[in-house]
């Protein structure tokens, strides 16, 4: 996995193409959450992901915390892909594995003050077990752990790129401005953006999700020529 860019956030299909169409292959359906308001139905959201072409795919992004429930919205969706934003213990990520062994696992570090040693913890416990790990940023004043629009610390999110043995995608605050920088700054495995990329009616503008894929295709170019 490298080079992955991920746009959260999908409102529809219309979107979802226009998505595809600039160039994004990882689409990011938050349901289920804890802090903020879905932006489509769970319906909505399945036949979306299910119409996928390869190599796109649909990312489910979700707070549940319990293997079997999970499992069985994964299923009801048909996503492959889950990104998981709880607090899941070690034996529910075990007892997914087991359930659904072909399902790709990212699982958020999501940076906050003075967690980093938490963090460190985490990457060493679920590393066997996730498929990447995604970081993101906590906003204090409304408890979200995601979907803020807010940067974090981007040497703590380069320690954890050399720490863990899985790829690690970064999110948190990142646009098209900002996005190139980042990665030369982080070396991620990829990027995500949800508010970032949005227009003052709440839904992705095209030019802002062009600017961003070509910024981090030339970023990651440059990583790699280096």
């Amino acid at each position: 996995m490298q080079n992955v860019i991920q746009i959260a956030g999908v409102i529809d299909q219309a979107e979802a193409s226009m998505l595809m169409d600039c160039g994004v292959e990882y689409l990011g359906f938050p349901l289920r959450l804890a802090y903020h308001q879905e932006d489509l139905s769970e319906a909505e959201a399945g036949a979306i992901i299910r119409a996928l072409p390869p190599p796109c795919a649909g990312v489910l992004i979700t707070y549940l915390d319990q293997a079997d429930e999970i499992d069985r919205f994964c299923r009801e969706l048909g996503a492959r892909h889950v990104q998981l934003h709880g607090g899941i213990t070690v034996s529910e990520l075990k007892k997914l594995r087991a359930l659904n062994p072909d399902l790709c696992i990212f699982k958020s570090l999501v940076v906050e003050q003075d967690n980093t040693g938490e963090l460190r913890r985490t990457v060493e416990a679920l590393a066997p077990l996730a498929d990447a790990f995604i970081t993101d940023t906590f906003d204090p004043a409304t408890g979200a752990r995601g979907a803020t629009g807010k940067t974090h610390d981007w040497n703590i999110s380069r320690m954890l790129v050399e720490l863990s043995p899985k790829p690690v995608i970064l999110a948190g605050g990142l646009n098209a401005e900002n996005v190139r920088e980042a990665i030369l700054a982080v070396r991620p495995a990829g990027v995500d953006s949800h508010t970032g990329v949005e227009g003052p009616d709440g839904r992705k503008d095209r030019e802002k999700v062009k600017k961003f894929v070509r910024e981090a295709r030339a970023a990651f170019a440059g990583i790699k020529g280096s």
